[in-house]
């Protein structure tokens, strides 16, 4: 400023003195200052919101595309495959048609223990899950064993390299397996099966559990353990007019079996339905009944429990899942022996004269030999040779009311599941 007014200062004197002429020269002279005035234009901030809403937006942006890096590159996946071989030292005997039998139990344990071996002492040890023994056929050089086999590969693993080390440890450790079967190399065939298809074939076999589930001991159905989705997939939920009235056990994918005094009062199939699942309601499965049949030995009105067994055929079939399936019917000649471990599940009442509860209930117990549950001081001889005790002799462990028709069961030393008997009374 003080630069501009000294400036204008000198030239006002001279134009005071100037002739016209020298005024317009001056006008025109080179010597005129240009002034140039800039302002600053007032800059526009962003509001401290919009930051805030930018900031997370990119951070839920990265965030997102972690987590679906982490997804694919370290989420496993179950991925199945159908191994088939031929076991030369072994002959074929009728009684592997039937899955069943002690027959089918014992040369299958032989082969899924042998499967273990062979994976468990390699690199895919911890990918490995299960092998599961599905048939046993006639072969012109002995047993030709049909196995579906469970792994957890990670999502990023191409199926190809997967099929390729299973193929790989198959090829190579089965020939040095340290048990006493003997598989013919050349008869090794490896199939990937897609996840219907693995699923469906372990889900057609029955008393099987696609989970491993841990016992805490004891637990009493009546204010005891609630059971895990999958835990039972053969408890069914009889019901009458919509409300549950009974346990059965899901023996194919059309019948069931429970107990005959369930129906004692009604026994008009329309009136009754059938559901699946852990849970009364909502179900995962629900059926219509067809047809009810009544061990034709069973007396209604008479309070002795004879033959307290009845068969539902439900009018459409059931669609076999990982949580609704069938459990093995033992064979005729099978003896479960006395004190051996069981479990009898239900939605019954919590206590005497209580309501059903909405979430399956499970309890362990024990099989009590007909000579003890005969004597004087338990049931004094009200158990026939149609019937079995379970439970304990100190009480407080038991079924209740809504848990009559449910299952009994055991595994066998597979894991594999039997209906061992029908809650009928107690």
């Amino acid at each position: 400023l003080k630069s501009l007014l000294r400036c204008c200062t000198v030239r006002c004197g001279v134009w005071d003195s100037a002739s016209p002429r020298q005024k317009s020269s001056l006008l025109t002279s080179q010597w005129y200052p240009e002034i140039v005035i800039q302002m600053d234009r007032p800059t526009r901030r962003m509001e401290p919101w919009k930051i805030a809403v930018i900031v997370v937006l990119v951070i839920v942006a990265l965030a997102l595309i972690i987590g679906l890096l982490t997804y694919v590159l370290c989420n496993d996946q179950d991925r199945y495959y159908n191994a088939t071989f031929v076991i030369t030292n072994v002959d074929y005997d009728r009684q592997y048609e039937r899955q069943t039998t002690e027959e089918f139990r014992r040369l299958s344990q032989e082969i899924e223990t042998m499967i273990s071996a062979v994976f468990k002492g390699s690199f895919l040890s911890k990918r490995y899950i299960r092998s599961h023994v599905v048939s046993l056929s006639p072969d012109p050089d002995g047993v030709l064993a049909s196995v579906v086999l469970v792994f957890k590969f990670a999502s990023a693993d191409s199926e190809e390299m997967s099929w390729d080390h299973v193929n790989r440890v198959l090829q190579r450790r089965l020939k040095t397996s340290s048990t006493f079967l003997s598989v013919d190399q050349s008869t090794i065939r490896l199939t990937e099966l897609n996840k219907e298809k693995g699923d469906n074939l372990l889900n057609n076999c029955c008393g099987i559990r696609r989970q491993a589930f841990s016992f805490t001991g004891v637990e009493r159905i009546t204010g005891g353990q609630r059971a895990q989705s999958g835990e039972w997939p053969w408890q069914a939920s009889i019901q009458l007019d919509g409300t549950h009235r009974c346990g059965a056990s899901v023996i194919s994918n059309t019948w069931l079996v429970t107990a005959a005094h369930c129906f004692r009062g009604e026994r008009d199939p329309r009136r009754w339905t059938a559901s699946f699942g852990i849970l009364l309601r909502p179900p995962k499965q629900k059926k219509l009944v067809r047809r009810i049949i009544i061990h034709e030995k069973y007396r209604s009105f008479v309070l002795d429990h004879e033959y307290d067994v009845a068969v539902v055929e439900l009018a459409s079939a059931i669609e076999f899942t990982s949580d609704v399936h069938s459990v093995c019917l033992p064979e005729a000649s099978h003896v479960f022996p006395a004190n051996a471990t069981c479990f009898v599940t239900g939605w019954g009442a919590l206590k005497n004269d209580g309501s059903s509860v909405n979430e399956l209930r499970q309890a362990e117990v024990k099989i009590i030999s007909t000579e003890v549950c005969n004597r004087r001081q338990v049931y004094s001889g009200a158990i026939t040779p149609g019937m079995l005790c379970a439970g304990y002799l100190e009480g407080q462990v038991d079924a209740c009311q809504g848990d009559s028709g449910g299952p009994l069961v055991h595994a066998n030393s597979r894991g594999i599941w039997y209906l061992v008997g029908i809650v009928s009374w107690g």
